[in-house]
């Protein structure tokens, strides 16, 4: 039998392998983890969720601030943004995070930590800093970069993606953002209320185009009013650098060219799998420029091999790496036949309102040959949302014909949060009659969840039939006003 150096070895220290490296060492694998960056973490803490939430919550404040007389407060005299600070406290935030991913906690727990870029050199070792290290079983956890597209002159044009956007030494007098995915609208809305002029282009007719069309153009309904400014239908011609400025120039459905000018061009289109320079090629693993493929327990060709998060091309969220870390500790480490399952993953966009999803949307339903039915509830009809100042958005809740919800979506004050009760009643296969009957503390958001369950049900049990059986079995005598 051969001998290896590790149990198992995990290369990319982000949410996928660090789920796997934590627990393969608790369970008692000899475990490797080999991270190419000078530090744990991966994108999401150094360059995705946390700094983008971290300036969210930022402009957030500012907006509030800039806006106190919508709560009967007298009008601030607010100072302009000085972007510094603002980068600053994204940094501290990075840095409180990075002690509970750092490489001395990872140790106690027992796992080798090794900084250097890993290469195949046979299934089963890898040489990274000139060493040559063996495992049993391998994780490939790289996930992904900021993918720039083909455009004339985006190569002499020094722009902006998520790598560098949370660093500036000043805030932008204006941006342009290429796309109109999750992050570019996060990053529109954010930095509009810190002061900047901001555009976004898009090559279809919505933005956040895996949401339904309802629900997105709310989103971007909140973004027009507040002074960002969209270009839907559009095609990029070209990127110039002029020294001070940026220019784009679009040509629109109708033909017509337009010339944007800004400070700063933020590419957001999308994220390029991270397969080059491992060696993938010598050891015939079966990958392309999606991803690496894997089967439904995360094992790619090569049984003794898995991928996880964004380097597999399919769900490159974050909660979805750490689930499928998961499933291939369990698999790899466990020998337990675990398989994954995306029918209830959910997502969210944090723009203000949040937009969050769990299941099918219409258009997933329409895919899918459902037949279905729509109930809303608008937050303008919740007390607490009104309370709050917080009147737009709703609960869009999908119901197949069997009476059992397939989808919901909320657009609305913490719609993340809000949408955990979903996340429980569907992953649970919670009935909605249970659901309807449970009791919710008064006023809350969360309130809006039982309410939309109650329109669905409202319209069978105050039916006409059921009137006309209790008139007859209790001889109710009917309404007792006539307006």
């Amino acid at each position: 039998m051969p001998k290896y150096d590790f149990d198992i070895g995990i290369i990319g220290g982000g949410a996928g392998g660090l789920t796997v490296a934590s627990g393969a060492s608790q369970f008692g694998a000899k475990t490797l983890l080999i991270e190419k960056e000078k530090a744990l973490g991966g994108d999401c803490l150094h360059y995705g969720c946390v700094p983008s939430k971290t300036l969210i919550r930022t402009a957030h404040v500012y907006h509030m601030m800039k806006n106190a007389c919508r709560y009967g407060l007298p009008a601030a005299d607010i100072r302009p943004v000085d972007f510094r600070d603002v980068a600053r406290r994204i940094k501290y935030v990075i840095g409180t995070i990075q002690q509970h991913d750092s490489e001395e906690r990872f140790c106690s727990l027992g796992v080798k930590v090794e900084f250097g870029a890993p290469e195949f050199i046979d299934e089963h070792s890898v040489r990274v800093n000139g060493n040559k290290l063996s495992a049993k079983k391998w994780v490939i956890a790289t996930g992904s970069s900021p993918s720039i597209p083909p455009l004339e002159g985006i190569d002499q044009t020094a722009c902006l993606t998520n790598k560098e956007i949370f660093s500036l030494d000043s805030l932008p007098k204006s941006i342009v953002i290429i796309g109109a995915g999750p992050i570019a609208i996060e990053m529109a809305q954010a930095f509009c209320r810190l002061g900047s002029a901001v555009s976004v282009v898009q090559r279809s007719g919505q933005i956040l185009s895996r949401e339904d069309r309802d629900m997105a153009d709310a989103v971007m309904n909140v973004l027009s009013a507040e002074g960002v400014t969209f270009y839907l239908n559009t095609e990029i011609v070209s990127v110039k650098d002029l020294g001070t400025e940026k220019e784009v120039v679009i040509k629109n459905k109708d033909g017509s060219s337009e010339n944007l000018m800004a400070e700063h061009v933020l590419v957001a289109l999308g994220r390029d799998v991270n397969v080059s320079g491992m060696g993938l090629e010598n050891i015939s693993m079966d990958f392309g420029r999606k991803g690496i493929k894997v089967d439904s327990r995360m094992r790619t060709n090569h049984p003794h091999i898995y991928a996880v998060g964004d380097v597999t091309g399919a769900y490159q969220f974050t909660h979805a790496a750490g689930y499928e870390g998961g499933i291939a500790l369990s698999n790899a480490i466990l020998h337990l036949p675990r398989k994954a399952d995306y029918t209830y993953l959910p997502w969210c966009t944090f723009t203000d309102p949040e937009l969050a999803s769990i299941g099918m949307n219409e258009k997933r339903a329409m895919d899918a040959g459902i037949e279905y039915t729509v109930w809303t509830e608008d937050f303008r009809a919740n007390d607490r949302g009104l309370a709050e100042g917080e009147e737009v958005g709703r609960v869009k809740l999908i119901i197949d014909n069997n009476g059992d919800p397939v989808g919901a979506q909320i657009l609305g004050p913490q719609a993340g949060e809000l949408l955990g009760e979903w996340i429980a009643i569907m992953n649970g296969r919670v009935k909605l009659s249970t659901m309807a009957s449970a009791v919710h503390a008064y006023p809350t958001l969360a309130e809006i969840n039982k309410r939309v369950v109650g329109n669905y049900f409202s319209g069978k049990i105050f039916s006409g039939k059921v009137k006309k059986t209790l008139k007859f079995l209790f001889q109710f005598k009917g309404r007792a006003c006539g307006l």
